[in-house]
């Protein structure tokens, strides 16, 4: 479990962030979770766009996502999603506290 004050500073990290993941349409994939838990494996922290056309709220997908990929949802407003998870992969720049 993430402390505020370290999800507040994983927020900010964030914010610059290009989302790495797209949902449209087809919705929660497997093939999209399965990217996801890539780009969690070799950065930590990822930001997500919920396309309008995918007809799910971010706080479902996000609740579900980290669920399944056992990462810590940091924010789901609109349509941005950000989840984080720390990485054993060796060669990751790990965020730091």
């Amino acid at each position: 479990m993430i402390t505020t004050k370290k999800r507040a500073m994983l927020k900010k990290v964030a914010h610059n962030y290009e989302p790495s993941v797209q949902i449209g349409k087809e919705g929660l994939t497997q093939a999209v979770i399965n990217q996801i838990d890539v780009e969690l494996e070799n950065r930590e922290l990822i930001k997500i766009k919920l396309l309008k056309t995918s007809g799910e709220s971010s706080k479902t997908i996000i609740n579900e996502l980290a669920g399944v990929l056992k990462a810590e949802p940091i924010l789901s407003v609109g349509g941005v999603i950000v989840l984080y998870r720390f990485s054993n992969k060796k060669g990751v720049k790990h965020i730091e506290f």
